[in-house]
């Protein structure tokens, strides 16, 4: 009897840890930045987003995850206050028009993992109103079991891609030969919901 309590008891183990974990991303750590071209070469603009929400799922045994990531397009920054509030609110030419498309978002899959950590994300990202694939590599993941600050398990991740502006209609300077290519970088970092750590004790207990 006590041999099947024990071996139940540790078949619960094993599933609770083979279920996904949901993390909720850290604002304050969390910041995406975009590289673009000014002047066809002449120099490289860069700026940030000051406000990112959103949540990270994690399967280590079935290698895979969700992505499911808000940015606030006001929060824009370019180190120079009239040029992020010019690109976040001018609308001639588009920039990105915060007031009329206030949420970029981006839902993707974690895959492709290697050492029990994922190296892409494939999603859709969704910005100034058209949404289009796009693809993230993975420069580092990692996660470490407590936070010395909030004392629960986090992960954080570096990630990169490319995209074209004017697939989704920010085609500003491109008819003064501005290269529309914009280089994304990504980091973040995120902390295991309380959900996660408090899960609902059996009916009966």
């Amino acid at each position: 009897m006590r041999i099947a309590v024990l071996a139940i008891a540790l078949l619960s183990i094993v599933n609770a840890a083979a279920e996904p974990v949901s993390y909720t991303i850290d604002p304050a750590h969390t910041h995406p930045a975009f590289e673009a071209d000014h002047l066809d070469g002449v120099s490289v603009w860069r700026g940030l987003f000051k406000h990112t929400t959103g949540t990270i799922t994690l399967d280590r045994q079935a290698q895979t995850g969700t992505v499911d990531v808000d940015i606030d397009v006001a929060s824009v920054d370019f180190g120079n206050d009239a040029l992020s509030e010019v690109a976040a609110h001018s609308s001639a030419p588009p920039v990105f028009e915060a007031t009329k498309y206030p949420v970029a978002n981006f839902r993707g899959t974690l895959g492709n993992f290697r050492h029990g950590a994922p190296t892409i994300v494939t999603g859709q990202l969704m910005l100034h109103g058209v949404t289009r694939p796009v693809t993230l590599n993975i420069n580092s993941f990692k996660c470490i079991a407590e936070h010395p600050s909030i004392k629960r398990p986090t992960c954080g991740a570096d990630a990169v891609a490319r995209i074209d502006r004017s697939d989704f209609g920010i085609t500003v300077g491109k008819r003064y030969g501005f290269r529309m290519a914009v280089t994304l970088r990504v980091q973040v970092e995120a902390f295991e919901t309380e959900a996660a750590l408090s899960p609902t004790p059996p009916e009966g207990r």
